[in-house]
């Protein structure tokens, strides 16, 4: 061609990707630094300190009526979870605040939908959660008492309220921030309402809607445990808050403890399984997030 040779096409290759470890260990480091970049150790010497400073504490005050000894918490706690009343109260309060968060989840996103389809939705958006998301979910519960009476309605009421709010605005938000790129692309391939969201808007705000989803958890876990404690539920049958609220009655406080320790613990593993475990196997695999 005109005196030109033509450039020498080489064959295609595909360089593997090397898996890397979720947790690298460097085995030259020194066992004292390994073990202090270990997060579960660290976390683990941080519940001993304060365990070891409240049994202190404690005996100091040497009143168990306000105050028990971590020892005292302890052996009530194992007591009722080997008698079976905490695990029941727990079941209790948990079955309710899944039911009430999932109900919260499916309304958040039919708002935030409903938000990024048009300028309408976006005012609603806008409108309700300036109006809304200040309002205490607990704030609700006597209203909800009045129009749904005492029972599992009128706390699934205030738990919706609780997750609604935080979740729709950080959906709304990361929707927002998704790269036009992205956006472009999505419409190049076709994509159009719900088949859009869900692989282009879900996949690209998936971090600032694991944000919500965390919000929206303690948000609800907190709002139930405050609503049990002040209303009970129908029939004595109540969870974690009325066991709570009984022994505080019958002034048995290490059981008080002993309920409020199982609030924490439900909540940290919550978070630091259930929550640490999808951020990992997504927006940090994927590099979303650090």
């Amino acid at each position: 061609m005109n005196g030109t040779a033509s450039a020498p096409v080489r064959p295609e290759w595909v360089r593997p990707v090397e898996q890397v470890p979720d947790a690298a260990v460097d085995e030259s480091l020194p066992l004292a630094r390994r073990l202090a970049d270990a997060p579960g150790l660290r976390r683990a010497t941080i519940v001993l300190v304060l365990a070891i400073g409240w049994e202190i504490v404690a005996r100091i005050a040497d009143n168990e009526l306000l105050l028990p000894t971590f020892s005292a918490t302890a052996r009530a706690f194992a007591t009722d979870v080997a008698s079976g009343e905490l695990p029941r109260k727990a079941a209790v309060s948990l079955s309710l605040l899944l039911e009430g968060y999932a109900f919260g989840i499916v309304a958040a996103f039919a708002l935030t939908l409903a938000a990024i389809a048009s300028r309408v939705g976006r005012d609603l958006l806008s409108t309700l959660t300036a109006m809304f998301n200040p309002l205490p979910a607990i704030a609700l519960l006597p209203l909800a008492l009045l129009w749904f009476g005492l029972g599992r309605a009128s706390l699934l009421f205030v738990l919706v309220h609780a997750v609604l709010w935080p979740l729709a605005l950080s959906t709304f938000a990361g929707f927002q921030g998704v790269p036009e790129t992205l956006r472009m692309a999505g419409r190049n391939y076709g994509l159009r309402g719900l088949r859009y969201a869900a692989l282009i808007l879900v996949p690209a705000a998936l971090p600032a809607i694991l944000t919500g989803l965390r919000n929206g958890w303690a948000f609800a876990w907190r709002t139930l445990i405050a609503a049990e404690l002040v209303f009970g539920a129908s029939s004595g049958n109540g969870g974690l808050g009325w066991y709570i609220f009984q022994n505080r009655n019958e002034l048995y406080t290490d059981r008080v403890f002993a309920g409020l320790a199982t609030v924490i613990v439900i909540g940290l593993v919550v978070e630091n399984v259930v929550f640490d475990t999808i951020e990992r196997i997504s927006v940090r695999r994927w590099g979303m997030q650090r």
